[in-house]
C-alpha cells in the first residue's frame, strides 16, 4: 500500500509555470505506474500525464504536450508535474495516482487502473 501528498499547487497567471508534487510514502516507489490526472469544475476527471516504473516512458493527453513534463525521483519517492505557458482552462483539481500492477514499462492513461490516489491539490490560472 501507498499513502500519495499532493503539494505545489496555488494560483497563477497565464503563461506563468507551476510545479506539482507527489510525495509517497513505502519503500516500494519503484513498483508503481504514477500518473496525474485533473478534474476541471464541472467536469469529469481526465488523464494528464504518466511516467512508467523505472521512469523511461511517459505520456500526455495530446492538451498539455509540450507544456507539461512528467518526472520522477525515487531517491525522493516522488514525482513532479512541470507545468509550463499554463492557461485558464488548466484550472482543476490535480491528483497523483499509483498503478501497481501494471507492467515495468507502461504509462497507464486509464484512471480506473490506478489503486491509490492523493488528496488532490488545486491549480487556477488566472486570465
Amino acid at each position: 500500500q501507498v499513502q500519495l501528498v499532493e503539494s505545489g499547487g496555488g494560483l497563477v497567471q497565464a503563461g506563468g509555470s507551476l510545479r506539482l508534487s507527489c510525495a509517497a510514502s513505502g519503500r516500494t516507489f519503484t513498483s508503481y505506474t504514477m500518473g496525474w490526472f485533473r478534474q476541471a469544475p464541472g467536469k469529469g476527471r481526465e488523464f494528464v500525464a504518466a511516467i512508467s516504473r523505472d521512469g523511461a516512458s511517459t505520456h500526455y493527453a495530446d492538451s498539455v504536450k509540450g507544456r507539461f513534463t512528467i518526472s520522477r525521483d525515487s531517491a525522493k519517492n516522488t514525482v513532479y508535474l512541470q507545468m509550463n505557458l499554463l492557461k485558464p482552462e488548466d484550472t482543476a483539481d490535480f491528483y497523483c495516482a499509483a498503478d501497481q500492477f501494471s507492467s515495468r514499462g507502461a504509462t497507464t492513461t486509464n484512471q480506473y487502473a490506478y489503486e491509490y490516489w492523493g488528496q488532490g491539490t488545486q491549480v487556477t490560472v488566472s486570465s
